[in-house]
């Protein structure tokens, strides 16, 4: 038997439960990692509540977790690229990875950089993927002024150093306790609220807008700033995106092991900061789930099996 998180039904944070499962058995193409760091993430708290049914229905008792880092223990029949005790990361489309033993697919998984923390590693997937889509998305390059909405946040982190690495000027909207540290990578900080536009425009006047937190920047985008709807991304703003033909890109238009392999040779080198704000043992998975839907967070909470 092993431990793993599950919920019997959607709800708050108090459904999940850390539990004893059978150990995973992996099948063809398939290893099992034991897992040492797997992040939590927004949309994973959507998915429990029972918001994203319509998309991502669960069957219960369902697991959870995509973001993965840990040590190959098992492998199934036809794996070829990694054997037993090889420390990998990347993710797993199972809903499983916030538990001690995790089956993926060989094709879901990389070899983490040797200078590369467990934490860190375990971190990439979700956020990265989705804030190289973004950045992706809206073409940022030199000459361009690019807003970033929530920029300390687990995307918008990335996403303000990935639009900086493509060569543009970018000011990132956060609250006054991360300004320094978004100015210290080169990022001009606004403050969020009232007159945020004001703000904005003080820096610059913005070509493009990558909006990880919704909440009617689509709209300022368009109607006050001017930017064309096609350089708009938004992860939360659906309407608005629809109403104004704004992007939708995301986690899927990046999720695919080669880009998270590029950022990860990028923050081994210490060229991508991705900052850990808390890590929590897999059995204070409540906890991690609370200090995250408070908001505010910097960058990424961690799940870690001891």
């Amino acid at each position: 038997m092993t431990d793993a998180v599950r919920f019997n039904e959607y709800g708050a944070v108090d459904v999940l439960r850390v539990v004893d499962v059978e150990r995973p058995v992996p099948g063809p193409g398939q290893v099992v990692v034991e897992m040492r760091a797997a992040s939590i993430n927004p949309g994973e708290i959507e998915i429990r509540e029972g918001l994203l049914h319509h998309l991502f229905p669960a069957t219960f008792p369902s697991g959870e977790g995509s973001d993965l880092a840990g040590v190959v223990v098992e492998v199934g029949p036809g794996v070829t690229r990694f054997a037993t005790g090889d420390e990998v990361f990347g993710y797993t489309d199972l809903r499983a990875s916030h538990a001690q033993l995790v089956p993926a697919f060989e094709s879901e998984l990389a070899p983490k950089p040797a200078g590369l923390s467990w934490e860190v590693a375990g971190s990439l997937y979700v956020a990265g993927s989705t804030a190289w889509a973004m950045v992706r998305a809206v073409d940022a390059g030199p000459g361009d002024t690019v807003v970033v909405t929530g920029a300390a946040g687990g995307v918008g982190s990335l996403a303000v150093q990935l639009a900086r690495r493509a060569g543009a000027t970018v000011i990132g909207v956060a609250g006054p306790r991360n300004h320094e540290w978004l100015a210290s990578r080169g990022v001009s900080p606004v403050a969020y609220g009232d007159g945020v536009a004001e703000r904005i425009l003080a820096v610059g006047k913005p070509d493009a807008l990558i909006d990880p937190v919704g909440g009617g920047y689509v709209e300022l985008g368009v109607t006050t700033f001017g930017i064309a709807p096609e350089r708009i991304d938004t992860l939360n703003d659906y309407e608005a995106a629809e109403r104004y033909g704004a992007k939708t890109d995301g986690n899927a238009e990046g999720a695919r092991i080669e880009v998270i392999v590029e950022l990860a040779d990028l923050a081994a080198r210490g060229e991508l900061d991705v900052t850990i704000a808390a890590t929590y043992p897999l059995r204070e998975v409540r906890a991690a789930y609370t200090e995250l839907a408070a908001g505010h967070t910097r960058g990424k909470i961690v799940l870690v099996n001891r």
